[in-house]
């Protein structure tokens, strides 16, 4: 993902703004006068310093409290964010076929089970409000609502700015090393930012699919880029990373997760505004975003356990990921 400023953070520093501000409270501000304030001589009154102290002026709890009130108006906002636009998948020429029986075999059996959410700002979360409302986040929380019982972590190795010759440097050590069931690689968008060659990206990518499945049994789930105005500006070039990923996918037999095709069906098809699932730098997701992509990806991850609950037996060379 870019590393591009979008035009407004407010809400994205509301959590950090509230925890500055908490930090001037009565007993944070006594204590840092304390560390600051030099003794007081013989002429000094004890008294006036410890009203100073203690009592912040009305103008700073107005501040705090409007800190507050904004934080629990974003935390509303996201937790009944489908209330107001549900997720739907797209509709026609996908289905699932079974692509995790890794992580989904784990599940069955009430093993622990490692994810590793790989890739840069879209996975780190930038153009969320919240930490909380990453789509990594949002994921683990999917599956610990259908999983209770299970022990189930997400790791979130998302790394802003980067794309496949950043990531394949730490490769190994934030995700081979850590040994995952689970490793959903997104790739490729930054890479089409910066006009490299899609078929250079696409190597690198096939090249480290490869070592993640020599060194293990993790199952693997690539997600291609977004559908966004900043990434539509290089249509071309968006076109054939999406094209060659899928390809990749197919070749070392690992699911994709067709994000540019999901995001554009939200837009053409289900006529939803782009500014509804991208903020204002026209490139990253917000809430909503993340959580429609979370949701997509946690439900053929629970799809995938009941299959093999039931039996089913998916060959290798068919396990390509499709939403439903």
């Amino acid at each position: 993902m870019s590393s591009l400023r979008p035009f407004c953070l407010t809400a994205w520093l509301a959590a950090p703004a509230l925890a500055a501000l908490l930090s001037l409270s009565p007993v944070s501000q006594s204590r840092a006068q304390a560390q600051a304030t030099p003794a007081p001589s013989a002429s000094s009154s004890s008294s006036q310093t410890t009203v100073a102290a203690t009592h912040p002026s009305a103008e700073q709890r107005g501040i705090t409290a409007r800190a507050i009130d904004k934080v629990k108006q974003v935390a509303k906002s996201a937790g009944d964010i489908f209330s107001r636009v549900p997720c739907l998948a797209p509709k026609g020429g996908s289905k699932t076929m079974g692509s995790l029986p890794h992580v989904a075999g784990k599940l069955v059996a009430g093993k622990p089970v490692v994810i590793v959410a790989f890739g840069s700002s879209s996975t780190a979360g930038y153009g969320a409000s919240s930490p909380d409302f990453n789509y990594p986040n949002r994921l683990a929380a999917q599956l610990r609502r259908q999983y209770p019982g299970a022990n189930i972590t997400v790791i979130n190795a998302g790394i802003g700015g980067e794309d496949a010759p950043e990531m394949m440097k730490r490769l190994q050590t934030e995700v081979i090393d850590v040994h995952p069931d689970l490793v959903i690689w997104q790739v490729g968008t930054n890479a089409v930012l910066r006009n490299l060659d899609p078929g250079d990206t696409a190597k690198m990518v096939e090249d480290g699919i490869s070592r993640i499945q020599a060194a293990g049994d993790a199952d693997v789930v690539l997600v291609d880029p977004q559908y966004s105005p900043a990434v539509n500006q290089r249509a071309e070039s968006a076109g054939k990373m999406v094209k060659l990923l899928g390809k990749v996918a197919e070749l070392r037999h690992v699911g994709i997760f067709p994000r540019f095709e999901v995001m554009r069906d939200w837009h053409e098809k289900q006529s939803i505004p782009v500014e509804s699932f991208v903020i204002a730098d026209g490139l990253h997701m917000n809430d909503w975003g993340y959580a429609c992509f979370a949701q997509l990806l946690g439900d053929d991850i629970i799809r995938s356990v009941g299959q093999i609950k039931i039996g089913v037996n998916v060959p290798a060379d068919v396990r390509a990921y499709r939403p439903m």
